[in-house]
């Protein structure tokens, strides 16, 4: 059988640490590895300011997604405009990613289950389903309850938010 294609691939700059974050999200999500780093030449080094032979890029797999990191230089930092979704089963995920991702630098936990880690990507850590706690179902006022108890925190509560969904 042959392997799945994907077509976008996220790619990440980072100035001097892609081998270090693609490792390390590697070891917070099943089914992940890293793939062969390619390094920089004499003249590509020489070009970028980088050392030679360091990790020029590094791609990563996540739970299956492909991804790439760059060691491109002090150029460009990540900012909260991207992020990405880890969509969880059971609070127990919720807790396991929240902890390991914001693990390893100063607590850059933010509103609504996003945070920030220690390389700087923005995550969302929720519940699966969210859109349809989210949902009406029925109910006209559900979606209001369920997003004011988002508001109100940090790491998502998923116990809280079933509550506000069934009113």
């Amino acid at each position: 059988m042959a392997a799945k294609f994907q077509r976008i691939t996220p790619f990440f700059w980072f100035n001097d640490n892609a081998e270090d974050a693609a490792t390390y999200y590697a070891s917070v999500f099943p089914d992940s590895k890293l793939g062969e780093a390619a390094r920089y030449t004499e003249e590509a080094a020489r070009a970028t300011g980088q050392k030679p032979g360091s990790v020029m890029t590094q791609p990563f797999e996540l739970a299956g997604q492909q991804f790439t990191a760059i060691n491109g230089g002090p150029h460009f930092t990540f900012n909260e405009a991207i992020s990405l979704v880890v969509n969880c089963d059971s609070q127990a995920e919720i807790d396991h990613y929240w902890d390991k991702l914001g693990a390893g630098g100063p607590p850059q936990a933010q509103q609504c289950g996003w945070l920030k880690d220690r390389f700087g990507v923005s995550w969302q850590v929720v519940p699966r389903d969210i859109a349809e706690l989210m949902s009406p179902a029925g109910d006209p006022a559900r979606p209001g309850r369920v997003m004011a108890e988002v508001m109100k925190m940090k790491k998502i509560d998923l116990d809280t938010l079933r509550r506000a969904a069934k009113g």
